[in-house]
């Protein structure tokens, strides 16, 4: 669910801007791409009209837990994806990869995030100039999760 309210403010506020991730940029990347790049995935997944392809166990992408890549049946193309990392990632480390939280006022052109929390109280941090929400783990610290993401996949 709390993917789903940020990517629904994404879809509203801003354009199909969405970053890339290990080569992969959602609206652009086909599936067939992913797969070259990463090999057979552990599982597909066919649901509401869409496929899920999604690398974990002895398949996880290095530097995740687990990885998924929403793809659209009529195009291929990867709408969306949701990254587990592996190792634990804090804050400070967000921040000095992506951008600092916006100031108050108008929003500067580089990257910066806005603090928001999902239905259940849980912090993410939503970079919408990457078309980028980060959420934490219930600490409030550490990441649980990355949703990359175009216009497009938020509706």
């Amino acid at each position: 669910m709390r993917t789903l309210i940020a990517l629904a403010v994404i879809a509203v506020a801003f354009p199909a801007v969405a970053k890339p991730w290990q080569g992969v940029e959602p609206g652009v990347t086909k599936k067939d791409e992913v797969v070259k790049k990463f090999g057979e995935p552990s599982r597909t997944v066919s649901q509401d009209g869409k496929e899920t392809i999604a690398y974990l166990g002895k398949e996880a992408i290095k530097g995740t837990s687990q990885a998924q890549f929403k793809v659209d049946p009529g195009t291929g193309l990867i709408e969306r994806i949701d990254v587990f990392p592996g190792p634990v990632i804090d804050k400070e480390t967000i921040e000095t990869s992506y951008g600092p939280a916006c100031p108050s006022g108008p929003v500067p052109s580089a990257p910066c995030y806005q603090r928001k929390l999902t239905d259940d109280f849980r912090t993410y941090f939503l970079y919408p100039k990457l078309g980028l929400a980060i959420f934490f783990n219930e600490d409030g610290k550490t990441v649980q999760s990355f949703t990359f993401t175009t216009q497009k996949a938020a509706k």
